[in-house]
């Protein structure tokens, strides 16, 4: 899809010959730190080099007219400035209405309607975050229609609220704070609750980011998730009876292994070792990609997915199928499950010159053992939430 193609979109849709601007936000990726964040720990996403397009036009009228080339048969979904409250039967669409909502609300002039056109290349269902990232580019698109600017902070804590508060869903920032603060070849260590940050360079040179879709439906996350994170809050009740802290994520590995005794139960054990081992896992994955030491960092991501696997226990026959045959590959320097788990996806790096092979052998033996394809999807890390000027896209 370039550049062109997405302007004659928009000029046949909306029945115009004006040209008009276009925005992106890309997708994102967790590389490392998973279950850490309602935890008090780090999170380590990169932003990928797919994600959504928003092609937009200010109106002369109140009129918002919104139009998914991921979504046709909806064609265009009207609605007014007037009128931003949630409605179940406009869809997609209630992400951007959100996000102008919330944006309007924080202060910022949003005098006229607009005509916008999406079109997301984040691949369905894989878990990389699209209506962050939906969310996200409407925001830079507001941005630039209307001549104003939010701070970046402030913009993804708006996509946040739009996320906890008119969808419904009670998700972190992670997403969309990647998304939004994302810098092309590099990772962002994040702490969740501060917000403080650091990026990490990631020198992928002769490698590749692989993702590897499971194709199976994650229908026990929402339930497990809840079970998960109860069963910290216990581990951290158990601990605070001698420890002076509030959340797992202050604990070093030496200090927590010197108090777990006091966790009553060992299944808790577990899900709090993972929670502790895995947000040092983290930290020292900048320290290693600063040194630019990318076999040390693939070691973490295996450390990360047996942790994920054996203690925290999210992985699923399918994630843990597709990642011991990655192990199993050339060229691959580290490969884990990335997510909420029990389906989803899997990422691994991989030496470029070996990705074909890869692909065929992990789904060769992936299709015998699960019965289905995995589907694979080669990723840049790419740039956070901006206009897009010139280029093909």
């Amino acid at each position: 899809m370039t550049e062109r193609n997405l302007i004659q979109e928009f000029q046949n849709i909306f029945q115009t010959e004006h040209m008009p601007s276009i925005f992106f936000a890309p997708g994102r990726i967790n590389l490392i730190g998973e279950h850490t964040d309602y935890n008090g720990g780090h999170v380590f996403p990169a932003c990928l080099s797919f994600g959504t397009y928003a092609v937009g036009r200010k109106r002369t009228d109140q009129k918002l007219r919104f139009y998914s080339m991921n979504f046709q048969d909806t064609g265009i979904i009207e609605t007014d400035l007037a009128d931003l409250s949630y409605n179940e039967a406009q869809t997609w669409a209630n992400y951007p209405k959100g996000m102008i909502s919330y944006i309007q609300e924080s202060g910022h002039a949003i005098e006229s309607g607009a005509d916008i056109l999406f079109y997301g290349n984040i691949p369905n269902g894989a878990g990389l975050s699209s209506s962050a990232s939906i969310e996200m580019a409407t925001g830079v698109l507001l941005e630039g229609l209307f001549d104003f600017r939010i701070d970046r902070v402030r913009m993804i804590q708006l996509g946040q609220q739009v996320e906890n508060e008119y969808i419904g869903v009670n998700s972190g920032i992670m997403d969309q704070f990647s998304i939004g603060m994302g810098k092309k070849d590099h990772a962002i260590l994040l702490n969740c609750q501060t917000l403080e940050h650091e990026y990490a360079p990631i020198a992928l040179k002769n490698h590749v980011i692989m993702i590897i879709n499971t194709n199976k439906q994650r229908t026990l996350a929402g339930s497990k998730y809840n079970e998960r994170r109860t069963q910290c809050e216990q581990a951290l009740a158990d601990l605070q009876t001698e420890l002076p802290i509030t959340s797992l994520g202050e604990l070093s590995k030496e200090k927590f292994d010197q108090h777990k005794h006091l966790i009553k139960d060992e299944i808790n054990v577990k899900r709090a070792r993972h929670a502790v081992y895995e947000n040092a896992r983290t930290v020292e994955a900048l320290e290693k990609l600063r040194q630019d030491d990318l076999i040390a960092f693939g070691k973490l991501m295996n450390e990360s997915h047996q942790s994920l696997r054996f203690d925290y226990e999210v992985t699923g026959i399918e994630l843990d199928t597709i990642v011991q045959v990655a192990w199993d590959q050339d060229g691959v320097m580290g490969a884990r499950m990335t997510g909420a788990g029990f389906g989803g996806c899997a990422i691994a790096i991989v030496e470029r010159d070996q990705v074909e092979t890869f692909k065929k052998n992990v789904n060769t033996i992936y299709r015998q053992a699960i019965g289905y394809d995995a589907t694979f999807y080669t990723a840049m890390i790419g740039d956070g939430a901006k206009e897009i000027t010139e280029g093909v896209l």
